[in-house]
Order: structure tokens, then sequence, then C-alpha cells
């Protein structure tokens, strides 16, 4: 009887011993640090505009200066339309900041797993740290003129041209490996209608939005031209949308395709 009292009375104590971990109070303190960035065309200093959320921009951290395992965690969060990022509930350290959209990759590896170039960042963050990135965009959208409202439609122009010329692009991509002319075409050109500021592929009312038709070579072939498109269905009078034109090539980034846009209008129908 002794005997059994004692297996259990030490059972219990190595039990209360055991759980103590799981009430420990957290010390660390809470992420408080801001990261706030910028994502703009080198050749011009524009920001690239893009989609909130996956099909945009991506900003991916990874902290270097303290891990519990041999391989740090990635951190992913979005840009905002406008080309800028921010994330204010960062711990303060030192981390690789990698961003990826709608042009030339920064961080470019063979299939072998060689890195050919490292465009990333190395960047102690620690309260407010600004940073910027430099990129080519694939495309550029550029509106002409102003929209013109008729009859609950509404008719808009812009231009589609290459932010970064055919040659420029295959020398960085192609040794990457896995090469295909095919991606130096446009697979897609639209207008996205939306009821709120956010115009894109994550926010569009597909009862309104125009896309061109045709091939991807007959897209590609409008490259450097004015295009007209005429919003479909009838929006009702007294509504408020706004539009956006956007293209993409047919090249995915981390296995998007995603589109480069001009900015959005606001459109109130009469």
């Amino acid at each position: 009887m002794k005997k059994a009292i004692y297996i259990i009375w030490s059972f219990l104590i190595a039990l209360t011993f055991n759980s103590c971990e799981l009430f420990e109070i957290d010390n660390y303190d809470e992420p408080a640090e801001t990261l706030w960035g910028e994502v703009v065309d080198v050749a011009t200093g524009e920001r690239v505009l893009t989609d909130q959320g996956s099909e945009g921009t991506r900003i991916r951290l990874r902290e270097l200066s303290w891990t519990e395992t041999d391989v740090p965690d990635n951190f992913d969060f979005w840009c905002m339309k406008e080309g800028i990022f921010q994330n204010t509930k960062v711990f303060k350290g030192y981390y690789n900041i990698r961003i990826d959209g709608a042009f030339i990759p920064l961080v470019r590896v063979t299939q072998q797993g060689d890195t050919l170039s490292d465009g990333s960042l190395y960047q102690d963050i620690k309260g407010e740290t600004k940073v910027k990135f430099e990129v080519q965009p694939f495309l550029k959208v550029e509106w002409i003129g102003s929209p013109v409202v008729s009859d609950g439609k509404i008719t808009a122009s812009f231009r589609v041209t290459r932010g970064v010329s055919e040659a420029d692009f295959r020398a960085k991509v192609e040794p990457m490996g896995g090469w295909s002319d095919a991606f130096l075409e446009v697979n897609d050109i639209r207008i996205f209608v939306s009821q709120l500021p956010y115009a894109g592929y994550r926010e569009w009312d597909s009862r309104y939005s125009p896309i061109m038709g045709g091939t991807n070579a007959e897209k590609t072939a409008k490259l450097g031209e004015t295009i007209t498109l005429t919003t479909s269905g009838t929006i009702p009078s007294g509504r408020t949308v706004w539009i956006r034109a956007g293209a993409r090539l047919n090249y995915q980034t981390e296995g998007n395709y995603r589109h480069n846009y001009n900015e959005a209008k606001r459109v109130d129908i009469p």
C-alpha cells in the first residue's frame, strides 16, 4: 500500500513540475517596431501600383537575429495599391526584406539553386524604419484623356507599354531556367470597375468590367497603342464607381500572374 501511495505521489510531483511550463508568463515585449516602405520604378521614380492581396506585391520578412530553428520563419504581408507598405507590429531585430511582384525578380536563382542576383535588403528594424525598393515593372499603364459616361456606360482610353525592354527581360529571366518566348507576351488587358477605390483583381464587379478579347499575340500587338474599352452592362444612375486599367505579362513571379496598373479614377454616373 505504501509503495502504491509513493508511486502516485511521485507521479503528481512530476506532473506539477512539468505543468509549470504551461503557465509560464511570456516575458517578451510585444512587437512595436514599424517598417514602412515604397516600391518605385527605377527608371521614373514613380510608385509601382499594385493589387492588395496575393496577386499584388508581397513583402517577406525573415528575422536573422534570433530564431529557435536553423531556418528562420517567413513573415509575409502585402503592399497597398498605391505602392507603399507598412507594418507596425514588428519585433526589433535584423531582417532580410524581400519583395516580389509584377516586376523583374530582385532575387534570381537558377533551377540548381545558384543565386544570380540578390536585390533584397538586409536591415535592422528599430523604431520606425523606412526602406525603398527600386524595381523594373513589367508593364506601364497610363490613362489617355478622361472617361466618358453615356447611358450608364463608361468609355475610357489608356496605353500599355513595356516597363523593361524585351532584351533586358530576357537577359535577367532566361538564366533562371525554363525560359519560354511566351513570357514576353501580354495575356490580359482589362478595365476593373469597383464600387470601392481599391479597384483591381481583388475588388471588381464582373457585371461592368470589360476585358479585351483576342489571343496573347493580338494583345501584345497593342503595346504602345491607344486602347479604348467600354464597360459592360448598365451602371445604375446615381452610382459612384472607380475604374482602373490593368495589364498582365504572361510570366509568373513566385507562382502568380500579377497585373500592372494605372491609378484608380472616380466616375459618378448621372
